[in-house]
């Protein structure tokens, strides 16, 4: 079965990019987020998340 991509509706802080991302790659949410984090600094990881809360679908 292969695996989608998609916000999470269950693990959602903001809207749910994070989540989605973790539960993608079998890993803790909270990681992913503190990576976020990290890319929030410079200038691009706003936008990175951005694009990927309007492009990314939401979890059926």
């Amino acid at each position: 079965m292969m695996k989608k991509l998609f916000r999470s509706k269950s693990n959602r802080v903001i809207c749910g990019v994070c989540g989605g991302i973790g539960e993608y790659l079998n890993v803790d949410p909270t990681i992913i987020r503190l990576l976020a984090l990290l890319l929030g600094f410079t200038g691009s990881g706003v936008l990175v998340y951005i694009v990927a809360a309007i492009i990314m679908p939401d979890e059926i």
